[in-house]
């Protein structure tokens, strides 16, 4: 029989570990992936080893299990076979290579004592008739933990977290345990009624210990992360053009909205002279830095583009050309459009792209004008469309990212719905059809939905 001291400091135990557990199993169902995993195994541990603490104060078990309090013995014993389980899973979780391996096999076994152990609980025969069997397994396994967290070579190759901290608290559960499951079934040892809950308030703390160390250089890590993308934001922004050309007889209005700190879509223009420019839009295919960097790459081949500017075919094979190689296995879509206010007349030719929007006397015309997109294949032909231009046209150059959001429906905004917007708008200035635009498919998509990808927008009126 306890004290009523030592009643005290065991509900005090089993509650600190119970909640731990509750808490962790929590986190996990909300968490995913490997930590995800980590969590619950450990969660059900704690819970699992807290509620046996419990049963051995039974006014205090009586609260936690109701009605099953007189079966405080029983549960006892199902939980001590039963608990190796999560344990081991828990550790399997940690460890890589060959350590990972036993912990998943020595699953097995465990799971075939925790059935056989349980039944004979439940069926009122001896319930210690498996119980050499679970001690030899707890024995055994914990040892491959210890060894591998005394030795240092082991410990490099099968344990994910490396920790003075973590691994004292679990060298000390390992010989707590170990000895209370030598002693009376193996050997005659010495008991200690709070030397194995003492060990396992060790264990939990220091993987507690751990974890917040590893929170706190995952913060310090996102923290300097932020900042490098901060850095890559501005370096981004100096790639693309930092004013809209001066051309006669054309309105300009450029948008530029990235998905995260960095994009994939690139923009840029070409002026040529007071008459004549092109406009280049590019979309690289996926996000982030990547992307960007394969971005940053066209800026580089669109410095020389100034000579063939007037050529929207040389253009895009010497964009494919500076890419070829590099793009390590990304695609690139691009558009070009070169106008000619002087003569009246523009040429447009695309690799790829979503197609020229082109609003000319009352009517919207959808020109494609396409080759293969960079990164299927080198050397293509881009095929140019001549289109001739008058006071009052309208022309849009866009990406993807403008077109594909979906409604809480599923269905894309679409060419359909950005035709109309335009059809709408055909008295509105170019940059008030850029807010209209973007006021639409925010609408169109749910409130909660984020921006799904880079969207790049420039419409040119012909004044």
């Amino acid at each position: 029989m306890l004290t009523p001291r030592a009643e005290f400091a065991v509900v005090i135990l089993g509650t600190i570990f119970v909640f731990i557990g509750v808490a962790a199993c929590c986190i996990a169902a909300v968490r995913r992936g490997n930590t995800g995993r980590i969590l619950a195994w450990f969660g059900i541990f704690s819970a699992l080893y807290g509620v046996r603490l419990f049963a051995a104060v039974p006014t205090a078990f009586s609260l936690l299990v109701g009605p099953f309090s007189s079966s405080a013995p029983q549960i006892v014993w199902i939980i001590t076979y039963v608990i190796m389980i999560p344990a081991l899973l828990f550790w399997a979780e940690l460890t890589v290579g060959t350590l990972r391996r036993i912990a998943r096999i020595m699953v097995i076994p465990a799971s075939a004592i925790a059935i056989a152990g349980t039944a004979s609980v439940l069926l009122h025969q001896s319930p210690v008739r498996f119980m050499p069997y679970n001690n030899v397994l707890v024995i055994g396994s914990l040892l491959a933990v210890a060894i591998a967290n005394v030795a240092p070579r082991i410990g490099k190759q099968c344990l994910l977290i490396q920790s003075r901290v973590s691994a004292a608290g679990t060298l000390i559960l390992a010989a707590a345990v170990i000895h209370d499951n030598l002693n009376g079934t193996f050997f005659n040892l010495r008991s200690y009624p709070f030397l194995e809950p003492l060990a396992f308030a060790l264990f939990v703390f220091s993987q507690g210990w751990v974890a917040a160390a590893k929170v706190s250089a995952d913060e310090r890590r996102l923290i300097a992360i932020d900042d490098e993308l901060a850095i890559a934001r501005e370096i981004q922004a100096s790639i693309l053009p930092s004013g809209i050309p001066e051309v006669r007889h054309l309105r300009i209005n450029a948008t530029y909205l990235p998905m995260t700190a960095v994009a994939g879509d690139f923009y840029w223009f070409v002026a040529v002279d007071p008459h004549r420019a092109g406009f280049l839009v590019a979309d690289v295919s996926g996000h982030g830095v990547p992307a960007a960097l394969i971005a940053s790459m066209i800026k580089v081949a669109m410095q020389s583009a100034v000579t063939c500017a007037n050529d929207p075919p040389a253009v895009l094979r010497g964009v494919e050309r500076a890419l070829s190689g590099q793009q390590r296995g990304q695609f690139v879509s691009a558009a070009y459009l070169w106008l000619d206010t002087e003569n009246r007349k523009a040429l447009y030719s695309a690799a790829g792209h979503p197609p020229l929007l082109h609003w000319s006397q009352g009517k919207l015309e959808s020109i494609q004008s396409n080759g293969l997109i960079f990164g299927v294949m080198s050397g293509c032909d881009y095929p140019v469309c001549e289109i001739s231009i008058a006071t009052g046209d309208r022309f849009l150059l866009y990406t993807d990212g403008l077109i594909e959001p979906e409604n809480i429906n599923g269905e894309s905004f679409g060419d359909r719905k950005l035709e109309e917007v335009v059809r709408e708008s055909q008295f509105r200035p170019s940059s008030e059809l850029s807010d209209r635009l973007l006021s639409e498919l925010r609408q169109w998509q749910p409130a909660s939905a984020a921006q799904q990808d880079d969207i790049t927008l420039i419409v040119i009126d012909v004044l």
